[in-house]
């Protein structure tokens, strides 16, 4: 007969009851969102009855809402049941209603549904439920533009619709431009050195590898590699465990220049030759500067070079207008880019 530790059945039991939580508290939420969702459909249909007259579709809403807080109390706010109106209007499918995320909850949904974009929407549905993002993840990603920052970044228009299958991912699916590190606080205008921001990004490590994206584990910061008669710095060395590979970051607070570009390609080629193991995949080196001057991208080694990125990064939380026309320069950059690759 077998003894079982009190201790580990107390554990065992524990762990039964947090389970059935968890599965309970999923059940819950999923039957709420259908319960939106359905809400939002009977709205709508009563609003079309009145033939969509504007001071109809008001009416409507301010009835409901004093109806329902005297019945089940406060959630039936004017504004939420607009929302649970827009929630219908967004994902008007049935079929399309019950295949959203049952792990996502409705704060998840509140936020996604605003984003006007419908292929944005759905990679944030996706990513959302694969990386397990909080909602205040989520309001952040949306804010930064991280869909698009990414999107700005490829080299092919398709390159995130294989997002789905870790096979099909390229290291371009991993690349952001610009990054954005507002969490790092740092005052205007920018006078921090290349060492005190690489100490607040390792200080921020959490908030790093979220804006790095998925699949990034931290190696190192300052990370030494030596030949016989000479020692080399690398600011910060992480491995990506999707594309099976170590990326490797130069930070600089300037302009880029032909020497930085011609720095990283030196790394790599170290890193490959010293560390990287047999089963692993070339290295990425990105270089992170303040400025890209885009004659250097143009005529350095980083145009031919299919592991070596610059890309800009951003101290602060740009506007949303300042943001758009970055990722909008970024992207005219790289169409004329693919323009003279095919000629």
């Amino acid at each position: 007969m077998s003894f079982v530790k009190p201790d580990t059945y107390i554990s065992e039991i524990k762990l039964i009851l947090e389970q059935a939580r968890q599965k309970a508290y999923q059940a819950v939420n999923s039957a709420m969102v259908e319960a939106y969702w359905l809400i939002g459909k009977k709205i709508v249909e009563e609003e079309q009855n009145g033939k969509e007259k504007a001071e109809y579709g008001e009416a409507v809403l301010k009835n409901l809402s004093s109806t329902l807080t005297s019945e089940f109390g406060k959630g039936f706010s004017y504004s939420n049941l607009r929302n649970f109106r827009q929630f219908y209007l967004t994902y008007s499918d049935k079929e399309n209603c019950y295949a959203l995320r049952s792990k996502l909850t409705w704060t998840h949904h509140r936020l996604i549904m605003r984003v006007e974009n419908p292929e944005a929407r759905n990679y944030y549905l996706k990513e959302t439920e694969e990386q397990n993002w909080s909602s205040r993840v989520l309001e952040r990603n949306i804010n930064t533009s991280y869909y698009h920052r990414l999107l700005s970044s490829q080299d092919k228009k398709e390159a995130l619709e294989h997002s789905t299958t870790l096979e099909k991912h390229t290291k371009t699916d991993f690349i952001k431009d610009p990054y954005v590190f507002e969490f790092l606080n740092l005052p205007q205008p920018i006078t921090a050195t290349e060492n005190e921001i690489e100490t607040a990004l390792i200080e921020n490590l959490q908030q790093f590898l979220l804006e790095l994206g998925k699949g990034f584990s931290f190696v190192g910061r300052q990370v030494r590699i030596s030949t016989e008669t000479s020692h080399f710095y690398i600011d910060l060395v992480f491995y990506n465990y999707i594309l099976k590979c170590f990326v490797l970051f130069d930070l600089k607070t300037t302009k880029l220049t032909h020497q930085d570009t011609g720095q990283m390609d030196m790394y790599i080629r170290m890193y490959d030759d010293l560390k990287k193991q047999p089963e692993d995949n070339p290295s990425i080196g990105i270089i992170l500067c303040a400025e890209k001057d885009e004659t250097v991208v143009q005529y350095s080694i980083l145009k031919e070079h299919k592991q070596l990125f610059a890309t800009k990064y951003m101290p602060y939380l740009p506007t949303e207008k300042e943001l758009a026309e970055e990722i909008e320069r970024e992207k005219i950059l790289i169409k004329h880019k693919l323009e003279n690759d095919q000629k």
